[in-house]
């Protein structure tokens, strides 16, 4: 009788996918989800990354209501991608991916919490869901820290001391608790430095702040925490990035929660859909991992900056207005809408026979959500690491429901199939309800689909009205960074690449410069990646090839200082160091250059211009075809120099070192 209840069964079995004409016998097989041998990982909940580096740098520029339609995709719970953690960088004023974030503490005698977007972002994302859990992570640290040496932990109490006061400064100011707290992204951990932190948060009544290690690989964590008993009490969560849905013996030896805490950085079309898709299963099916969170979460940065689109959703048009929904966003939803951390995972092994995986998670009180995805290699491969082969083939899965979940009648289905022949992609569709029969169902999968089927009925694919459509950067746009109270503490659209470029008031100046925008970086950060010996703020359309930019420059150090304005800048982010371009320098030593690079060995002519240190000068740099020229207070200064590459590029500005200078009246055309 069983067998042919099981005959009858497969014939109608409920087949929520598009219905396959003259197909063969579809590969058949059983899973089983059950309660009653307990549970396995608690769920700790998929998030995002802001920062590493100023990756929304953007997004706070955009109008209403078209940056709060933004925020609702990302963070509203039931509406769209329905975060459950947000990660920000703790600013470091160095170069961390795609620019540079500022430091609550630029020196030691300095505290200042409402620098740069990131609290911003936190109370914006805790506005939408007050439960969402915050992370902090240092990419870099100001300069002071080191005492002049490019390591955090030679002060290990210093460091500790700086990173409990973002902690408390977040509390303290914009009322957000912070969660978790990381190490240094990506670079060596020191146990010391650790256990000292741990103290020091206790000690200032931060006990509920948790700390994540390494933020690297799994090893040498891993085992450092296996042979020192006082490390692994103070270690919560071990983070590795980009783990390819893998762990190791020891990071399971260690008992503690394993999360992949970067993970994804993948161009956001349909293939970083389905790179995503697969990670957030499998990087439990594969490595017990609790958490996945992606670099990064909206990309808000020039798209020509390295790891353009590599964000869930694209906003990087605020002079438009127009922003994109991308598939990562839907993908994501398929897990966050139907879970929340505190959920447990159920004991299953998670592989699909015909390739794919599934898992299962319940409330523990009857809620029960299964998300299944059978993405094939070549669209779902991610940045990192290189991905082996596999196959993913049509299956019939049926399931038998045993335990708490017996009773379950209906499940909820949403349903995405990513479509790489037409284009035409389905995504995060609500289709009908599955019928349970006695603890059992069929479903016929095709490859590159994702399915959640729930208990909940509360998921919602909600559509804000279509943004504005996309616009390049204005070929006219002026800042004289007049502004009493601003918002935030940078410019609109300048992309700060090494330094940080921050409103200033100029209170002892008669009235035309009283409003500037400052250099404020003195010294050479603690640093991530190799930022450039200048500083430099990029802005506009990498497409400009000819342009005029005119700005008024103020040096102040005194004899060796010096200020540039720049145009077809060709490069940024990890790379700021090889940065190309035309370059009009002046020097507080009277002189002016004219270099084709940031670096300013490629001299294409210098001469005398009597600038001098603290006063106003204007500097006008002029690029038609294969010429510029230069002008100083409105006087030609140099001409017919010979441009061969690059071709096109932002403008910029920026200082000789890592030096204090003020600029204003900015402009290019």
């Amino acid at each position: 009788a069983a067998l042919l209840w099981g005959t009858i069964l497969l014939a109608c079995s409920c087949s929520p996918g598009p219905p396959r004409v003259g197909a063969a016998p579809l590969l058949a097989a059983t899973y089983v989800l059950d309660d009653a041998n307990g549970l396995g990982r608690e769920f700790d909940g998929i998030g995002a990354v802001s920062g590493g580096g100023a990756t929304s740098r953007l997004l706070v520029n955009y109008q209403e209501p078209y940056r709060s339609q933004i925020l609702d995709y990302l963070f509203k719970p039931n509406f769209g991608a329905s975060l459950h953690i947000l990660k920000v960088e703790i600013g470091g004023d160095a170069q961390s991916t795609d620019g540079t974030e500022p430091s609550h503490m630029h020196y030691e005698n300095d505290e200042n919490y409402f620098r740069g977007y990131e609290w911003w972002l936190m109370k914006e994302a805790k506005k939408r869901n007050p439960k969402i859990k915050l992370i902090g992570l240092p990419w870099a640290f100001p300069g002071w820290i080191g005492k002049g040496e490019n390591w955090p932990y030679d002060y290990p109490d210093i460091t500790a001391y700086y990173i409990v006061s973002w902690i408390l400064g977040a509390k303290q100011y914009h009322d957000l608790d912070i969660d978790y707290i990381g190490i240094w992204n990506e670079r060596a951990f020191s146990s010391k430095y650790i256990k000292l932190l741990r103290y020091t948060l206790d000690k200032h009544g931060l006990e509920q702040v948790r700390i994540i290690a390494s933020d690297r690989l799994w090893e040498p964590i891993s085992f450092v925490m296996m042979i020192d008993s006082e490390l692994h009490g103070v270690v919560d969560v071990i983070g590795a990035h980009y783990p390819g849905t893998k762990t190791v013996k020891n990071a399971i030896l260690t008992g503690k929660k394993l999360w992949s805490s970067e993970d994804y950085s993948t161009f956001n079309n349909d293939v970083g859909a389905g790179c995503w898709a697969r990670i957030l299963n499998q990087n439990y099916v594969n490595g017990n991992m609790t958490s996945t969170i992606a670099w990064n979460l909206v990309a808000s940065y020039y798209e020509e900056l390295p790891f353009g689109r590599c964000g869930l959703m694209t906003a990087q048009e605020p002079w438009s207005g127009h922003y994109k929904v991308e598939s990562p966003i839907w993908i994501t939803a398929h897990t966050t809408q139907f879970t929340q951390p505190g959920w447990s995972y159920l004991q299953v092994d998670g592989h699909l026979e015909g390739g794919g995986s599934f898992v299962a998670l319940t409330d523990g009180l009857g809620n029960l959500t299964i998300i299944i995805e059978t993405m094939s290699h070549n669209h779902s491969k991610c940045i990192r690491p290189p991905l082996p082969n596999f196959s993913v083939i049509p299956q019939r899965a049926t399931f038998y429901l045993g335990g708490s979940f017996y009773m379950v009648e209906t499940l909820q289905v949403w349903h995405s199939r990513l479509d790489f022949e037409s284009g035409n992609s389905s995504l995060f569709q609500q289709l009908h309800p599955v019928e349970v029969w006695k603890g059992r169902f069929s479903l016929d999968l095709d490859v590159d689909e994702v399915y959640t089927l729930t208990t909940l009925t509360s998921g919602r694919k909600c559509a804000c009205p279509e943004p504005p459509p996309p616009q390049p950067f204005p070929s006219n746009y002026k800042d004289d960074f007049n502004i009493r109270n601003p918002p935030f503490s940078e410019a609109p659209n300048f992309a700060d690449q090494t330094g940080v470029f921050e409103y200033f008031v100029n209170a002892s100046d008669p009235g035309d410069h009283v409003f500037t925008l400052r250099q404020v970086v003195v010294q050479r950060p603690i640093t991530w990646v190799s930022d450039a010996d200048q500083t430099i703020s990029v802005i506009g359309n990498f497409k400009w090839v000819n342009m005029t930019v005119t700005c008024d420059i103020y040096i102040e150090k005194p004899r060796d200082g010096g200020v540039f304005i720049a145009g077809r800048v060709d490069n940024g982010g990890i790379y700021v160091r090889r940065t190309k371009g035309v370059f009009f320098w002046v020097f507080a030593d009277g002189t002016y250059r004219v270099t084709g690079d940031l670096a300013g060995q490629e001299i294409l002519m210098k001469g005398l211009a009597g600038v001098r240190d603290n006063a106003w000068h204007t500097l006008t740099l002029n690029i038609q075809g294969n010429s510029a020229s230069g002008l100083l207070n409105g006087y030609l200064l140099w001409e017919n120099v010979t441009i061969s590459k690059p071709r096109n590029g932002w403008a910029a500005l920026g200082t000789r070192s890592f030096e204090l200078a003020q600029f204003d009246n900015f402009h290019v055309e």
